[in-house]
């Protein structure tokens, strides 16, 4: 080709990119930092709204790192993937304790942050820092493996390898910004997961996957495996103001630092979980269970309402247990299935007299 792959993709940019996001006005690292994190496995449609919730309350990197995490993670409450959150808020406090409040602009600086890796901190660097840098998001390597027919799940430190390769041969040292911003939205405009639009692609004529005519190939699929079944009793314990009770969640693992309801394994130790949080037994309704899917596993939820006829006689947990009185009174952050079970619960969706 006359035009190399770089010239032919800006050349698209400038006439069909998008540039209203968000994200592309008022340019700077943290801003950009922050649409990162939140574009990582979830669609531009679904970040804009949460995107402009957190930057009208956290607008810089001081005010973030100042926030006390429950707000930062109220504010993340169904997005999912909550690490991202916790690493958001940890390394904007790194940032005022090691950069002196100055967000890095070299790439191997902004990479030591925690939660960000090689792809995010080229973009970054690239779209922020006047940088060039290669980024490697999901969208890039399925364009870059249709593009050039890489065979093999790109998870595969071989096939990634590759796929880096190519991603630096084709990143321009100049207009790195808006090559940046091009790859990104052909992968997600017209290089789509399913039914690409190929007739409208501007480096088509030498895409290997199609003129094979297999699209669809490319890029490798993850070798599948069953998902494992668990299964928990969630405790909807009801005091006589209409409160529910939650508990913190350990910083670490599934939905680390959110509030979630008590849970139990087997129903049989209801009675002592009761014991425990309130000091005495009360009669559970079993409710219809609900089932939440983690990537590597399903959560089978047996949701039990437990009615308090009397105030509990235990003391609370000072920081790790409170009483829910709804989203108009406080801003928590809630593992998406107990937000479900609570919203019907304020709808009065579960339950039945």
């Amino acid at each position: 080709m006359s035009d190399s792959f770089s010239q032919r993709l800006l050349r698209w940019f400038d006439q069909y990119g998008r540039k209203d996001l968000p994200w592309q006005q008022d340019i700077n690292p943290y801003r950009v930092w922050v649409s990162e994190i939140m574009l990582q496995q979830t669609q531009v449609a679904t970040v804009i709204p949460y995107y402009q919730r957190f930057m009208a309350r956290f607008p810089d990197v001081a005010s973030l790192a100042a926030a006390h995490i429950d707000e930062v993670l109220a504010l993340w409450t169904g997005l999912g993937y909550y690490a991202r959150a916790r690493n958001l808020h940890r390394a904007a406090q790194t940032v005022i304790s090691d950069w002196e409040g100055v967000f890095p602009r070299q790439q191997d600086d902004i990479q030591t942050l925690p939660g960000i890796g090689r792809s995010t901190a080229a973009a970054i660097t690239s779209i922020a820092c006047g940088g060039s840098a290669a980024i490697l998001d999901g969208n890039v390597k399925r364009v870059l493996s249709r593009h050039a027919a890489i065979d093999g799940w790109p998870g595969k430190r071989e096939v990634e390898q590759q796929l880096w390769a190519l991603a630096e041969q084709y990143t321009p040292s100049e207009r790195t910004a808006d090559y940046t911003q091009a790859i990104m939205d052909l992968g997600a405009t017209l290089c789509r997961r399913s039914k690409p639009d190929c007739e409208r692609c501007p480096v088509a004529d030498d895409c290997k996957a199609k003129a094979m005519q297999r699209q669809s190939d490319y890029p490798g699929k993850k070798p599948r495996k069953t998902l494992p079944v668990k299964r928990t009793h969630m405790l909807l314990i009801e005091n006589p103001a209409g409160e529910i009770l939650l508990e913190k969640r350990p910083a670490s693992g599934i939905w680390g630092g959110l509030w979630s309801l008590p849970e139990v394994e087997d129903d049989g130790d209801i009675t002592d979980t009761l014991e425990r949080l309130i000091g005495f037994e009360a009669p559970p309704q079993a409710l219809g269970e609900l089932r939440h899917t983690f990537s590597h596993y399903h959560l089978d939820i047996q949701p039990q309402h437990i009615r308090l006829s009397r105030e509990p006689a235990r003391i609370m947990e000072a920081d790790r247990q409170l009483w829910y009185k709804g989203a108009q009174h406080q801003q928590l952050g809630l593992a998406a299935p107990v937000k479900k079970l609570l919203d019907s619960l304020l709808q009065n969706d579960l339950f039945t007299d």
